[in-house]
């Protein structure tokens, strides 16, 4: 299916998705003070009837703000999920198949991309935290949050509303409207307001499984009938294409719009590494808002944006972000023959962050917070972001 039905296919079929180091940035240590700013006269088109939102209070513009087709809830997200096995999810999910890890005080599960296609969000506890995972196929944004602010725990839903092509969450409380590439509230009650970042990774099914063989997996039982697997965006992540419905800032042309790279974001330093380098050098030592980190890149995660079915897209590799500390220790890594492997000890590591030979084998890196975009999305939302290359390490 081609990009140009999918709006047309939300309408009609109802819902096909749109289209701590490691403390992260975005947290409420380091958020601003609130300074709503009256920008707009009229609230956006028809979201007067749809919402009980305060659009008096905006810190955005509303001609940035678009309708992405799917009315409020239209995409529906998922607010009671249900979880499976390893092995039962097994024997739906593909080796390669994408899926978000998210781990809370021990606790991991596996979001499966061929369900938040449909869905964009899942309301959930993890890790006995309340947290809301949300995808935005249009930027290939993967983010979890903890879905608390003002002292209260919120439910979200979506807007069907986008600003530059990415994805405007509502919470239900207070029907403020929430950035999700941010995680800020942008109108609103809470208008200003910031959710704290969880670490989260797009990686393959086989990847979740070995790393983590008692987690859990979101279950296709939702409550709601969806063409799990299929891919409502075929060819959307084509480099030579430009994103879909985008109206925003020009572009920086320092990458294609719709390359991939991975996103962090430390005491206000903000780097893009883009996965054409990640995939050349696997490993890469780098210096981060003064911050000591290594990004790993490893094959074997499918794109969920490419092929008809979800599990047969090309294999683009997955990229993870970790603190190069270990007690006291500042690692340097690099890979051998194919493995990771750290300067200090010699220990062996794996690509989700602990150690499995070697003097720190059962060590585990501490994950950074960072997020898999599209360079058009992460360079509009962050205009003043380093690219990465090799002469700009630190």
């Amino acid at each position: 299916m081609t990009i140009g039905c999918v709006i047309a296919l939300a309408m009609a079929a109802c819902t096909p998705a749109r289209s701590p180091v490691a403390v992260p940035t975005g947290t409420p240590a380091d958020a601003p003070a609130r300074r709503p700013t009256v920008l707009n006269a009229q609230p956006p088109a028809g979201a007067a009837t749809e919402f009980r939102t305060d659009f008096s209070k905006s810190l955005v513009s509303f001609e940035d703000i678009l309708s992405g087709g799917p009315p409020k809830d239209g995409i529906p997200a998922i607010d009671a999920p249900k979880y499976v096995s390893i092995a039962e999810a097994d024997t739906w999910l593909k080796p390669l198949e994408p899926v978000i890890r998210v781990e809370i005080n021990g606790e991991a599960r596996a979001y499966p991309l061929q369900i938040l296609t449909w869905h964009e969000i899942v309301n959930d506890t993890l890790g006995g935290a309340p947290v809301v995972i949300s995808f935005c196929p249009l930027c290939n944004t993967a983010i979890a949050f903890r879905r608390e602010a003002d002292g209260r725990v919120l439910d979200f839903g979506t807007t069907g509303r986008l600003r530059y092509s990415n994805l405007i969450m509502y919470d239900r409380q207070t029907e403020s409207w929430w950035q999700q590439a941010t995680g800020q509230a942008i109108v609103g009650e809470l208008a200003g307001a910031r959710l704290e970042f969880v670490p989260a990774a797009i990686i393959g099914w086989q990847d979740f499984k070995q790393t983590h063989p008692t987690g859990s997996v979101l279950s296709r039982d939702t409550g709601h009938k969806r063409d799990y697997g299929r891919n409502p965006y075929v060819g959307y992540d084509d480099v030579t294409r430009p994103p879909f419905l985008y109206q925003g800032p020009r572009i920086d042309s320092a990458l294609p719009p719709v390359a991939r790279v991975l996103g962090v974001e430390i005491n206000g330093e903000a780097v893009a590494y883009p996965y054409d380098a990640l995939e050349t050098q696997g490993v890469i030592n780098d210096t981060v808002g003064s911050a000591p980190v290594v990004v790993v890149w490893q094959a074997g995660a499918a794109s969920a944006l490419d092929a008809p079915i979800i599990s047969e897209g090309r294999d683009v590799g997955a990229a993870v972000a970790y603190d190069r500390r270990v007690g006291e220790i500042t690692l340097t890594f690099r890979m051998d023959n194919g493995r990771i492997v750290d300067e200090q000890t010699g220990s062996v590591w794996r690509m989700t962050g602990r150690a499995v030979e070697g003097a720190l084998a059962g060590q585990a890196l501490t994950p950074v917070v960072a997020v898999n975009h599209f360079w058009f999305s992460w360079s509009v939302f962050k205009p003043d972001a380093r690219v990465y290359s090799s002469q700009s390490t630190r």
